[in-house]
């Protein structure tokens, strides 16, 4: 693919070419655990259907930390392409790849050594407990291969190649899906088999993007002497990226709260939450990465100084988030049934109604999360990301002390927890608004 430079053209066009392959991308990683889910609830039943379910939120969590940091060095990445400045960019790709390795390590000891406290934490019932424990081993396996990918993915999208990374991803899901059925289905290796499947794919994903890095994009390839690991980059890749890793993990621990809270309601609302949470993360992931594209554009355009352009990239991403969250709202609403039917048997009612009743209440409001990652995008790019980690903070922190408090009163119950996730969203986007009128307005001239 050639590389998109923002800076100067068209703008909605080139975000929406640019926006596609991280779309179709992101489509295909959440096929990695979704494929699990599907398979698990289809041949294994309502208690492995919560292990895997409640397992992915904390997966999520887990790797938002390098997902962030991936993601804040990515927006340093776009500034120094923007600059058009190489060697400084090389730079910072070392110092970035170094300090996420290190983490990624530290990370992923601590997690093995404390996945009993982690099933305490949660509240997994006693029914669910040994699968879940079976499926986190296998699981935590994959961390790397996350790191790996999302690295380089992420150095691609910064000098405008989204495309490659989703060549990666298509495989490895196919693989995925292959190897799911495969054990599952045929060895009977049960929530292990699962797991062990989605871990090979990863790796394939993250080994792939690599070797294909180092071998298309000499650009991009670090030769013996050419650059020098020093503090220097590693500070300027933290600064950007520690409140990114932030950002996300704060989102992500918010979540898992929640998912800890409706475990307290028992196997049958997990089953549902865990389906549900799917079909929304499907139904907002464009938005996500329109956002992500968004950033890209806004970053490049930062490095170059080009602020008009930026004020005009707003509204043009404003308003393809409308068009593609307005008939993705109506579809989750009026087809959440058929929705929940791909991952459930028709048999569970409980579960079916739990589940209709969660997307019927979030998914009217998909537009509003849709402008938080544009504010979230927006702040990352201009060298602001302790504003998106403020936003995140009221957003999630609403949602989860509202679904606490709400969720406490027997007349309310559960709804509560739905409740409270639009709820957060709005305010947060009204925060954001207000927050770069404040703060953008008399230092950039863009609003």
């Amino acid at each position: 693919m050639k590389e998109i430079n923002f800076t100067h053209g068209g703008i909605t066009g080139k975000m929406v070419m640019f926006a596609w392959p991280m779309i179709a991308g992101n489509f295909l990683q959440q096929l990695y655990n979704v494929t699990d889910t599907v398979i698990v609830g289809k041949y294994l039943g309502a208690n492995a259907l919560a292990a895997v379910g409640s397992a992915y939120a904390l997966m999520t969590f887990i790797t938002s930390i390098l997902l962030g940091l991936s993601l804040g060095s990515g927006a340093v990445f776009s500034m120094r392409f923007g600059e058009q400045n190489w060697t400084k960019l090389k730079n910072d790709a070392v110092a970035a790849f170094v300090l996420i390795a290190v983490i990624t390590v530290i990370m992923n000891i601590v997690v093995f050594a404390a996945i009993e406290l982690i099933l305490t934490l949660m509240i997994v019932p006693e029914t669910v407990r040994p699968l879940m424990r079976t499926y986190l081993s296998g699981i935590f396996w994959g961390i790397g291969a996350v790191f790996i990918y999302n690295f380089f993915a992420s150095l691609l999208r910064a000098v405008g190649d989204s495309l490659s990374p989703l060549i990666f991803l298509g495989v490895a899901a196919a693989v995925n899906i292959v190897l799911d059925l495969w054990f599952v289905v045929g060895l009977e290796w049960g929530v292990a088999g699962a797991a062990w499947a989605t871990v090979i794919a990863q790796w394939m994903a993250a080994a792939g993007i690599a070797l294909f890095m180092f071998w298309k994009k000499p650009e991009l390839r670090i030769k013996p002497g050419e650059v020098r690991f020093n503090l220097k980059s590693v500070k300027d890749v933290f600064a950007e990226s520690g409140l990114t890793c932030m950002q996300q993990s704060v989102m992500n621990f918010g979540i898992l709260m929640v998912q800890g809270l409706v475990n307290s309601f028992g196997a049958t609302v997990m089953a549902a939450f865990a389906v549900a949470v799917k079909i929304e993360s499907f139904a907002y992931m464009p938005l996500q990465d329109m956002g992500n594209a968004f950033a890209t554009f806004a970053a490049q355009n930062y490095g170059a100084g080009k602020w008009e352009r930026i004020r005009k990239g707003i509204s043009s991403a404003t308003r393809i988030m409308l068009c593609f969250s307005l008939p993705v709202a109506v579809a989750v609403v009026f087809f959440a049934e058929e929705l929940l039917l791909i991952f459930i048997r028709p048999e569970e009612k409980e579960i079916m109604n739990a589940g209709v009743e969660y997307l019927r209440i979030v998914g009217p409001f998909l537009a509003l999360i849709g402008g938080l990652f544009i504010l979230y995008g927006l702040f990352r790019a201009v060298n602001r990301p302790g504003i998106s980690l403020v936003l995140t903070i009221i957003s999630l922190g609403t949602r989860v002390a509202l679904a606490y408090i709400l969720s406490s009163f027997d007349s309310i119950g559960v709804h509560g927890i739905w409740w409270a996730v639009p709820i957060g969203w709005l305010l947060a986007d009204v925060a954001g608004i207000a927050m770069w009128r404040r703060y953008c307005r008399n230092c950039t001239g863009v609003i």
